[in-house]
C-alpha cells in the first residue's frame, strides 16, 4: 500500500476515534452513519478516500448564534407549541411516537436545554424523564433546594433522534425557531446549557464543553451557563464531576435572582 493512502487511512481512523469518544462522552447511546462518515471524512484534503452522503440526512449548514437582543412582546408557549404543530419539518418525525415540547414554569428565571428527547421522553411526552432526567430533577431538587417545576425545561430538537444519536444540522436548524420562541415566551434570566449539542448551538460555533462549562455566555442578551450533560455525569460519575456541575448550577440559580 502506498504511503500516503496509508497515511491518510491512519487520519480517518484517528479522526472517527476522537469523534465517537467526544460523542460518548456527551452521553449518545447511538451514532447515525452519515454523522460518523462526516465525522471520520472531515474537510476535503484532496485525498482519494470519499465517503458519499446520505441524501435524507445531508446536514445543513449549522446556524449561526442569534446575539441580538430581544424587542417586541413575546410569544406565549402556547401559540409556539400551535405554531409547531405535528410538526414535518424534518426526517425525526418519521421515528417518534410524539413531540417532546417543553416542561416547567412558563415564566421561570431559570431554563434548562438539552439536546433531544430519548427513549423514555419519546414515550411520556415530556423532557428529562429518563435515567439522565431523574439526576437533573435530583441537581434542581436536592443540590439547588428548589422544584423542577419552578423551572422550564426543553431540547433542542423536539423529536427523539434514532438510536438518541447526536442531532444533526439539519435538524437542528428546523426546530431553532421553537426553541428561540420558547425562549422569547419564558423570557428567563439565566440559561443553563446541558452538554455539546445545546453549547454549540447557543454559542453558534463548535465547543469543547471540558473547556467551556462553567464560564459565562450569552444568547439573545441572556446570560447562558454551559455543564455537562447528566447522562454524561452519570457515565462519568466522578466527584469532580459532581462538584463542577453543582458549582456551574449553583452560579445559574444565583444570576437567574440578581
Amino acid at each position: 500500500m502506498d504511503q500516503s493512502v496509508r497515511e491518510e487511512a491512519r487520519r480517518i481512523v484517528a479522526a472517527g476515534r476522537a469523534h465517537v469518544e467526544e460523542w460518548l462522552e456527551e452521553g449518545v447511546e447511538g451514532i447515525d452513519p452519515a454523522a460518523l462518515a462526516a465525522a471520520a471524512v472531515g474537510p476535503d484534503t484532496g485525498a482519494s478516500v470519499r465517503v458519499p452522503p446520505i441524501a435524507e440526512h445531508t446536514p445543513a449548514p449549522a446556524p449561526a448564534a442569534d446575539t441580538a437582543p430581544r424587542s417586541g412582546a413575546p410569544a406565549t408557549l402556547e401559540s409556539v407549541r400551535a405554531e409547531l404543530g405535528d410538526c414535518r419539518r424534518c426526517p425525526l418525525c418519521e421515528g417518534r411516537q410524539q413531540i417532546v415540547f417543553g416542561d416547567g414554569d412558563p415564566e421561570a428565571d431559570l431554563m434548562f436545554i438539552g439536546e433531544g428527547p430519548g427513549e423514555q421522553e419519546d414515550r411520556r411526552g415530556m423532557p428529562f424523564v429518563g435515567r439522565a432526567g431523574e439526576l437533573l430533577t435530583q441537581m434542581i431538587e436536592k443540590g439547588l433546594g428548589i422544584p423542577r417545576t419552578s423551572v422550564y425545561i426543553c431540547n433542542i430538537v423536539k423529536c427523539r433522534p434514532p438510536n438518541n444519536r447526536t442531532p444533526l444540522p439539519g435538524e437542528v436548524a428546523a426546530c431553532k425557531p421553537f426553541l428561540d420562541g420558547q425562549i422569547d415566551a419564558v423570557a428567563p434570566r439565566a440559561i443553563v446549557a446541558l452538554g455539546k449539542p445545546a453549547t454549540a448551538l447557543l454559542l453558534g460555533r463548535d465547543v469543547a464543553i471540558t473547556r467551556e462549562r462553567g464560564q459565562w455566555r450569552e444568547y439573545r442578551g441572556i446570560p447562558v451557563m454551559p455543564t455537562f450533560h447528566p447522562a454524561y455525569v452519570l457515565r462519568q460519575y466522578t466527584e469532580s464531576n459532581r462538584r463542577a456541575v453543582w458549582q456551574d448550577l449553583k452560579a445559574a440559580l444565583e444570576r437567574s435572582r440578581a
